[in-house]
């Protein structure tokens, strides 16, 4: 299954898929919740935290300044680029690259 939340900004996007992504984890489905905003801000919505957030956005970032590499696989994108958040949810950041094909 995929659900896809969009919309206008500021109307809820991130904590309605927050909610969903935890309560399917905590009913015993594998969730990825994959946060593609300009503005990532899901991991906070799952409890990751800030800091941890951050992070994700930094290893993110590092391909623009050639300090990470690209991930050619799926399995390695995920690792890589994600966390574990609570309730079981896999978070991945997957935005904020100012840098058009920085690899």
């Amino acid at each position: 299954m995929k659900i896809v939340v969009a919309g206008k900004g500021g109307v809820g996007k991130t904590t309605v898929a927050g909610t969903v992504s935890r309560a399917l984890a905590r009913n015993g489905h594998r969730v990825l919740a994959l946060d593609a905003d300009a503005n990532p801000m899901l991991g906070i919505s799952l409890g990751v935290g800030p800091e941890d957030t951050d992070a994700l956005v930094a290893v993110r970032q590092g391909l623009e300044t050639g300090d990470s590499e690209h991930e050619p696989t799926i399995e390695g994108f995920v690792e890589r680029f994600g966390t574990d958040a609570p309730d079981g949810v896999r978070l991945v950041v997957a935005s904020r690259i100012d840098q058009f094909d920085p690899g």
